[in-house]
């Protein structure tokens, strides 16, 4: 059974993966609305992603007892200045989610809940995941600039993306 803190811990939680599946949606719509179709792949993969780590939460709340309480989505920011101005956003925003997590495994600790650490860890490696591909793509944009061939370039690279869900485990 859940106790009460991380019970609400892990429910704010939820509500931040739902965010972020919200956010990648708008930066979704951004890149469709200038014709970058496959940045635009690369958000809906990234949201679709966002949701699948909300529901991991979600079972996991009722796997333990608890009571999934959904509480109301921020609106998301849906203008940027440019690509690069949007991955910056992006590689902020998990670095958030990446101290949001970190806290939550902290609670755990000295909540003495062994299971949700554990649980936790999953979300503690994919948050490295995270940081690490938004980084990366973040400086491959930079390095683009404002070069037309190179945003293209980067557009198709984007467009092979697929989604791969999270294993079960």
């Amino acid at each position: 059974m859940l106790g009460e803190k991380i019970e609400d811990a892990l429910n704010s939680q939820l509500n931040a993966e739902l965010y972020s599946a919200y956010l990648y949606l708008a930066m979704n719509a951004y890149f469709e609305s200038i014709d970058l179709g496959g940045f635009a792949n690369w958000m809906r993969i990234q949201a679709q992603e966002e949701l699948s780590h909300g529901m991991k939460i979600h079972d996991y709340i009722i796997q333990r007892g608890g009571r999934v309480i959904l509480e109301e989505i921020e609106k998301p920011q849906t203008e940027w200045e440019s690509p690069l101005d949007v991955f910056e956003h992006v590689y902020a925003h998990e670095q958030k989610v990446t101290g949001l997590i970190n806290d939550l495994v902290n609670l755990s600790i000295e909540e003495k809940d062994h299971a949700t650490n554990n649980f936790l860890q999953w979300f503690v490696e994919e948050q490295v995941e995270e940081e690490e591909s938004s980084s990366g793509i973040l400086n491959k944009v930079k390095l683009a600039g404002k070069d037309a061939s190179s945003i293209l370039m980067l557009d198709n690279e984007f467009g092979q993306r697929m989604f791969n869900p999270p294993s079960s485990e």
